[in-house]
């Protein structure tokens, strides 16, 4: 996918979770683990594309955050920021299936994905200049 499909994908997504979070974290959990999960992935397909390290067609999948091994097995190149990336990434990938799928969570662990987040999109505006 072009970085421009990528970025107008992410931009929707930050909308959505912008909305979540005026109209409250806790009745919007699935929103939040859906959008939060997408956005993080377009944030990292456009950093990687910007720093020519995948082919246009390469698709990351969400999954592959679950496990240190597959991280490090589909992602062997570096980049800038890339330990801090992968870190805010893994820790939204792994409360998006309780999000998504689960009980309800607790507000803290909903504020600490808003926070990852939040960290991962100034770690993306910083590495590739894009406003978001």
């Amino acid at each position: 996918m072009k970085t421009d499909s990528h970025l107008e994908n992410l931009k929707e997504s930050i909308r959505e979770v912008e909305e979540a979070v005026t109209k409250g974290l806790s009745t919007k959990q699935r929103t939040l683990g859906f959008h939060t999960s997408a956005a993080a992935i377009d944030i990292l397909e456009i950093i990687l594309h910007k720093n020519n390290l995948i082919d246009p067609g390469f698709v990351i999948k969400h999954e592959w955050f679950n496990s240190e091994r597959k991280i490090e097995e589909k992602f062997p190149f570096d980049f800038q920021y890339k330990k801090e990336i992968m870190n805010l990434i893994k820790n939204i990938e792994n409360i998006r299936n309780n999000l998504c799928y689960g009980k309800r969570q607790e507000d803290k662990i909903l504020e600490k994905l808003i926070y990852d987040f939040n960290k991962l999109k100034e770690l993306f505006k910083e590495v590739t200049g894009y406003e978001l």
